[in-house]
């Protein structure tokens, strides 16, 4: 099983949303990752031929996804960034109200709905609405829901969008135990789910995909651009103002920057070993 992208483009007037992105996928799960704007939707959108691209084509195994129609749609399972609900459905309800639109036979999508209560855990919650539900809560139904006819092909986007960190593993467990033959491509601003769990990172910017690889690959553009500096707390703000300052922590009276830049940025400064979050922030500022 392949999806291969070529050339893939969407323009909204003047504005390039998606900036000619080719790329083929196999089986295994990518960790979407960019800022806000950075064309990522629209490209998610693309893939599941919801939304239709101003030029550049989606291939499964060489067959033109929008040209499959009906045939597509049976081994796709989508989470939209805005997951549309009915609050006066149940979870049950809801599943149920899925699995038909997606046409599975009514005695499997009732086994189906169970079993994916079970997973998302709400099997207790299964009969109360969905008005009722945290955002958690509703999130984990939407989660079901994509997973309902047993998907080939599995795009989310922001899935772990409202989930505490419990829900988060057991998301993250969930999707490496579906992943198995399957391709699954998911979008988050939790940098730390996709390191845990991705194959593969697609980095966007600006429309364009700019880097791809596994997480060690990619990391190793920002070995050597990762430092600790401790400095005084009026220094620490004029740091944050001049530099790409990754975290920092308070340590009695000093405070400890960790500090994205080419060159070290001063005398005293410690190098460290650099992770995902630090390669994004390093690709997405610029490379100060």
């Amino acid at each position: 099983m392949e999806l291969s992208v070529d050339r893939l483009t969407k323009h909204y007037g003047s504005k390039i949303a998606v900036d000619c992105v080719s790329v083929a996928l196999k089986p295994g799960i990518y960790g979407l990752l960019g800022e806000n704007g950075a064309g990522k939707t629209t490209l998610m959108r693309m893939l599941c031929a919801i939304l239709e691209s101003t030029s550049g084509e989606v291939f499964l195994d060489g067959r033109e996804i929008v040209s499959m129609g009906v045939e597509y749609r049976d081994i796709l399972g989508y989470l939209p960034q805005d997951f549309g609900y009915y609050p006066n459905y149940t979870a049950r309800e809801f599943l149920l109200y899925m699995a038909a639109l997606k046409g599975i036979p009514r005695d499997r999508a009732k086994k189906r709905a169970e079993e994916l209560l079970e997973v998302a855990g709400l099997s207790e919650v299964a009969a109360k609405k969905i008005k009722t539900f945290s955002g958690g809560m509703k999130q984990r139904v939407g989660i079901a829901q994509a997973l309902l006819n047993h998907p080939k092909l599995l795009i989310l986007d922001e899935p772990t969008a409202g989930l505490d960190p419990k829900e988060r593993v057991r998301f993250r467990n969930l999707i490496s135990d579906y992943a198995a033959g399957r391709i699954v491509i998911l979008s988050t601003h939790i940098v730390s789910d996709i390191e845990a769990i991705a194959d593969e990172v697609l980095l966007m910017k600006k429309g364009k995909l700019v880097s791809q690889g596994t997480v060690s690959e990619l990391t190793k553009e920002a070995e050597g651009k990762v430092w600790e500096l401790t400095v005084s707390p009026a220094e620490a703000k004029s740091w944050q103002e001049r530099a790409a300052v990754a975290n920092l922590r308070h340590e009695g009276e000093q405070v400890v920057l960790r500090i994205i830049a080419e060159d070290k940025p001063e005398e005293g400064a410690v190098p460290c070993e650099a992770g995902l979050e630090d390669l994004y922030l390093y690709s997405m500022q610029g490379k100060k």
